[in-house]
Order: C-alpha cells, then structure tokens, then sequence
C-alpha cells in the first residue's frame, strides 16, 4: 500500500508513478475521498471537544433546574451529532481504505518507460543457444513423453493444465525442488513449510486482493484462497509484528504447490508444461531494512541466475518496463531460459523488490534501535526456481540424437542416473 501521507504531499509523483506503469486509476476521487475522511475526523472531534466542558458545566448546575433540563437536552443532541458523524466517518473510512488499495506500487526511478513485454531491457546473457539440429522438438512432441509426462490423464482427472509427472518425470521434478532447497539453505535461506490456503488477509497484504482475484481459486465455506506463489505465506509471516532490528535481513526459502486459473491464456503458450494451472516452485523472501533493499535485489537475482548456471541452461535477465512489471512490484528482473524444441524463451523466475508496499498492508515493521521506534521494513521475492519451464528446458535442450535426455550433471545425484530415456 502507498503511504498515504507521501500520496497526499506528492499527487503528482503518484500520477506520474501510475502513468509510467499504463496502470488505470481514478487518482482524484482517491484524494477527494482522503479529503472527506480527514473533514469528517475533524468534525468528530470538535464535538467530541465541545462535549467535555459541556459535562463540567452540567455538573454544576442545580439537578432538575431549567438550565439543568436545557443543557441535557443540547447535550443529547450533540450527542446524536456525534453517533451521526461517526456512521458517517466510519463509512467513509471503509470507502478510502478499499480505494488506496487500488493505487499500485510506484515504480523506482531506474525502471525504463514502456509499455508491455517488447520494451522490457535485456541486462544479461548466459551460455550458448543449442545448435540446431533435425532431432530437437518441442517437449509435448516427444513421441514418449507420457512415461514421464501425462498430460491426457491430468485432463481427465482434473481439467487441462493439471500433469501427471510419472516414473523418471516424477523423480526430476522431486529433484529439481531439492536441489533448489539445498542450494536455498547453503545461500542463508531458512526453509519453512508453508499452508498452502490463506486467509483474505493474508492474500490482501502481499496485493493478490484485489487485483488478482479473478485468477485465483478459492474454497466455498472457508474463504480460503489456494496460493498462487509460496511468497504469499511467507510473506505474511511476520504480518502485524515487529521485528528487532539486529534480526535483519531474514533470508526464508519455502517449497509449494502453486495454484493459477491462468483465465484467458490460450494457444501454443499453455501447450504442454509451458502454462499450467498447478506447479511447484520454490519461493526466496527477503525482509531488510529501506536503505538495503536495492542491494539485495540484485544480490537476489545473482543468486536466481546462479541455479540457471549450475543447471548449465542458457538464459537470458530482463529488467522489466514500468507496463510489463506487476501491480505490488517496484522493481522486477525476469529470467528467462531457453527451450531449444520451441525455440523460444520461457520465464522461470522473477526477482522483485516491493519497497514498503507489502510491508504496510501487512503491518510489518522493525524497530530502530537508534530511536526505539517501529518503522516500516521492505520486502522482496524471487522465484528460486519455477519447476515446470525448467523441467521443459531441461528436456528439450537436453533431448540427444539417440532419443534420451541427457540430465544436467548437477541433477544427477538428485535424480539418480546421466539419461532418462524411452522404456
């Protein structure tokens, strides 16, 4: 959430932060709403002044004389006054508080213009583009994917979008999501098992609700959300506390099933693995003070690229345009490998710094120990990695002459074997 007193002193940064992201939002009824809060607040409590002299006098005067009964009966009405401006503002409270959460985070000034994914800027190239060859293909035209791969018995279990990883396909997913943990740890990153639903509280703090909930499952009874990024618990587990300062920065890694209606998405982009509705990831989440978070986005990103390297997978970095970045995000690389079958490039991670957006929807805060006093912290994510995409670059840039794939050396304790190939 933007603070609101830098929206009040800076109208105009906020408009100029909202156009640089193509984001639509009605700045001015936000402000006009903010106007009528703080003219309601003051309001109440001129009354509620008014009210306490107006007690003293009461109580000395004759009980039962008509100054007495006079003032009793203008204390009663400044009394419904009062219960009348406190519907009022309390209703308006509600109004402004559902609108700030519409007003997206404001993107840092080194964020390039631009307005969707073709103005995005390419800051880093990795390994060598696989030479064409007559016997690459694209993973879902393997003629023996289903031994590791069942995409027809997913749909039927399910609906589209929801694979079955099967026999040797099972173990280099399991593998992938190990060896990102173990490689989380030996970098700082404290593994925590998180719940898999969260509350709306949860989902709103870390800016799912509102902007995302059309792509979002949710249970009936409950109201539980099905998480879309493991970021969304861990995010909120220091949600309405207050960190002390000589604990940060706190580096948390976390392992998840990832849940997206993916509403919309259609054609050769969902074909196969390379948009699915259920996926595992593992999630690395950082909690730092202000002054350091530029710092350890780029330490986080160098570490996201770092696995990408291990893996021996040509990737490419994005630094995103203010149109292409997200909603929450103030700053957001992207990473991308290629899939040497499609002969394209697939997102398998994105790094972002949210400044203190997430951090004040979500109450989080340290405590200076200079001043004693709670300030807000920042908050940043990354995918570390996405298992799906790189499970498909994997095996297609891995796909031999023979028929096998050959499995990255870094994989192959995990995984047990150089090949997986055909039964």
């Amino acid at each position: 959430m933007i603070d609101p007193k830098f929206l009040r002193e800076n109208p105009d940064a906020v408009r100029a932060g909202i156009a640089k992201k193509h984001i639509k939002c009605d700045l001015d009824a936000i402000l006009a709403l903010d106007e009528k809060r703080r003219e309601l607040i003051a309001e109440v409590e001129s009354l509620r002044a008014a009210q306490k002299p107006a007690n003293n006098e009461m109580a000395n005067l004759p009980k039962g004389s008509p100054e007495f009964i006079a003032k009793v009966q203008e204390m009663k009405a400044v009394s419904g006054q009062v219960k009348a401006k406190d519907a009022e503002l309390n209703a308006a409270e509600e109004e402004w508080n559902e609108a700030i959460l519409n007003i997206p985070n404001l993107p840092d000034e080194s964020v390039p213009e631009g307005r969707d994914e073709s103005e995005n800027v390419v800051v880093r190239e990795w390994g060598e583009i696989p030479t064409e060859a007559e016997y690459q293909q694209a993973h879902y035209d393997i003629d023996w994917i289903e031994q590791i791969l069942d995409l027809r018995r997913g749909t039927k279990v399910s609906g589209a979008g929801f694979p079955f990883f099967v026999g040797d396909g099972a173990k280099l997913a399991r593998g992938l999501i190990n060896f990102f943990l173990n490689e989380g740890g030996n970098a700082g990153f404290q593994e925590v098992g998180v719940p898999f639903f969260v509350n709306a509280e949860s989902a709103t703090a870390t800016g799912q609700l509102p902007d995302k909930e059309a792509q979002m499952y949710q249970t009936v009874e409950e109201g539980l959300y099905a998480i879309p990024t493991a970021e969304v618990p861990l995010t909120n587990f220091y949600r309405d506390e207050i960190i002390e300062e000589a604990d940060l920065p706190i580096y948390r890694c976390g392992h998840s099933a990832c849940f997206r209606r993916e509403a919309g998405s259609y054609g050769k982009e969902v074909r196969g693995l390379n948009r699915v509705h259920q996926f595992d990831k593992v999630e690395l989440l950082k909690w730092v003070k202000p002054e350091t978070s530029m710092g350890e986005l780029e330490t986080l990103r160098a570490y996201a690229e770092s696995l990408l390297e291990k893996l021996g997978l040509p990737f490419r970095t994005l630094l995103m345009c203010g149109g292409d970045m997200g909603f929450t995000n103030c700053k957001q690389y992207d990473l991308e490998v290629w899939a040497a079958g499609q002969k394209r490039w697939l997102e398998v991670s994105s790094c972002s710094n949210f400044g203190s957006f997430q951090a004040r929807r979500a109450k989080i805060r340290y405590r200076n120990s200079e001043t004693g006093k709670p300030e807000i912290l920042h908050t940043l994510n990354g995918s570390g990695l996405a298992v799906p995409r790189v499970f498909v670059a994997i095996l297609e840039n891995g796909l031999q002459a023979d028929g096998r794939i050959r499995i990255p050396d870094a994989l192959v304790p995990y995984v047990g074997k150089e090949f997986i190939e055909k039964l």
